[in-house]
């Protein structure tokens, strides 16, 4: 049977990724799916984009992924400053992996399985055909009112709140880690700061991890 490896956030961690496809035994048979946010941060976005192209990942946009394509593009709102960060990925990418990025949807539904993949989250409650971009590429918490917010500390993690019936797998929340709550799973763990990258793997239900080369940048 074929195996979906689903991975947490990457951000540029090329060898990292290499070394967790080596850790899940990854055949040229199995889909890999990328949770968003391939770039920036890490040593390595080229070659991260390069490995996924030339690999035939698949992968959601994840908010890095959002800022360096607005650059990119012209697209980003005057007045905003261009960060190191995503400096070093405008100066790296190629055209095609510009136009790989550029594919990237903001979501992927895989019905066989009965999940979704989104980079930040969804809002409980709300038909996936209402949920915002915004919040879709940055959502973390709940608040106690009950609104959406970008911040870890401003009430409950969405994942714990959402109540399917399909599995989310996400990322974008590094200062939580790994999460796993009955209908959403959250994959990144912090691998540019040091930490690991993640992937969770199906049919088997598993959890595979490698841990950072070193730390890239402080959380």
């Amino acid at each position: 049977m074929t195996r979906t490896l689903f991975i947490g956030d990457v951000h540029g961690c090329r060898e990292e990724l290499e070394a967790l496809l080596r850790e899940c035994d990854w055949r040229r048979e199995d889909r890999v799916v990328l949770v968003g946010d391939l770039v920036a941060k890490g040593p390595d976005s080229a070659g991260v984009v390069r490995l996924a192209r030339e690999r035939g990942l698949l992968a959601v946009r994840g908010n890095h992924d959002e800022h360096v394509l607005r650059w990119h593009t012209g697209k980003m709102p005057e007045g905003k400053k261009l960060k190191r960060e995503h400096k070093q990925v405008l100066d790296t990418l190629k055209d095609e992996d510009w136009a790989y990025l550029e594919s990237l949807p903001l979501h992927l539904h895989f019905p066989e399985l009965n999940v979704r993949v989104v980079h930040g989250g969804l809002v409980p409650g709300v038909p996936l055909e209402e949920q915002k971009p915004e919040l879709m590429l940055n959502l973390r918490s709940i608040t106690p009112d009950g609104e959406p917010s970008k911040k870890v500390d401003d009430g409950a993690p969405w994942a714990s709140l959402w109540k399917g019936p399909e599995l989310v797998i996400f990322g974008h929340d590094a200062l939580r880690g790994v999460q796993r709550h009955p209908y959403a799973i959250g994959l990144d763990s912090g691998c540019v700061y040091g930490q690991s990258l993640t992937a969770y793997v199906l049919p088997e239900g598993r959890f595979y991890s490698v841990k950072a080369k070193r730390e890239y940048m402080e959380l």
